[in-house]
């Protein structure tokens, strides 16, 4: 009895004394989480030199989708943006703006004024980038025409987002390319607030991170991932020229094209119509990654 009353006597004080310890400890560890960032990935893909973005800048939407497409990438495309005015083509890194739904606490916790998200955007934007602007719905303004003299001063080498703009004539006079759903004359403000300069966005479904390359003309924007544009270049440039031989080719000789289809990248037969008429032309499966076994992605 002795024995027995002794044991419950230590047990219950060691749980009284380790009670707060093990409380102290819980607190200290709520609070290095609270303090600790939480775990993200790098917002950009990779880096893209001038150069390279030119070379993609002369290419057509079209064989950039296509060259992602073969590499088994998802869709690049931006749907919801189409072009302010006929003839606009852009192309640069992406500098992205995230909007979010209008809320007060939202309002009050934004920087103020000239430290705004879409402030420090526009100042990192110059000839060689594009921004990128996710809007919370087609139908909302993200700027209009004093903002965007901002960009105009910047030289900037486009704008691209899934809202509208407003202020539509200015925006074309001022001369910087412009991609959007559509123009308004709504209000931005009272429907969303820029929170986030250059983090990870998503645009009509399609993922940009910052850094990647932007290019766009009368069929839409395309977004190549900065960590394989050198590859989606090399597919895409391939495909442009066999497009243009056979167009040539049936310029000279009209008939039906289906006789040089299909002309998927790497996969082109050697022995097809089209490789046959690719090789008169000193393309073979040497010298090009557009032929079956010879794709090097």
């Amino acid at each position: 009895f002795f024995f027995f009353t002794s044991t419950t006597m230590f047990t219950a004080a060691l749980r009284r004394t380790a009670a707060p310890a093990a409380r102290a400890i819980a607190g200290a560890s709520t609070r290095q989480t609270a303090l600790r960032s939480m775990a993200t990935g790098p917002a950009s893909g990779g880096e893209i030199s001038d150069e390279l973005l030119e070379r993609l800048g002369s290419l057509s939407t079209q064989a950039l989708v296509d060259g992602l497409w073969v590499m088994g990438w998802p869709s690049a495309q931006i749907d919801d943006s189409r072009p302010l005015a006929p003839g606009m083509k852009c192309v640069g890194r992406a500098v992205t703006l995230n909007f979010v739904p209008a809320r007060p606490d939202i309002a009050a916790d934004k920087p103020p004024a000239g430290n705004s998200p879409e402030y420090e955007a526009f100042e990192l934007c110059g000839p060689n980038e594009v921004l990128v602007m996710s809007s919370v719905g087609k139908h909302e303004s993200v700027g209009g025409d004093i903002k965007f003299l901002r960009l105009k001063q910047r030289n900037i080498g486009g704008l691209v987002t899934d809202g509208s703009v407003r202020d539509t004539d200015e925006i074309i006079d001022y001369g910087f390319p412009c991609f959007s759903y559509t123009t308004t004359a709504r209000q931005g403000p009272a429907a969303m607030q820029p929170w986030e300069c250059n983090g990870v966005v998503s645009v009509s479904g399609t993922v940009v991170r910052p850094g990647d390359a932007i290019v766009g003309d009368q069929d839409g924007v395309v977004v190549v991932p900065a960590k394989v544009a050198e590859m989606v270049y090399s597919i895409a440039h391939g495909r442009e020229e066999i497009e243009e031989i056979v167009k040539e080719e049936l310029t000279k000789n009209p008939g039906p094209p289906g006789k040089f289809y299909p002309f998927m990248s790497g996969k082109v037969k050697v022995d097809s119509p089209l490789g046959q008429l690719l090789a008169s032309k000193g393309i073979t499966p040497e010298n090009s990654n557009q032929f079956e076994g010879s794709a090097n992605w």
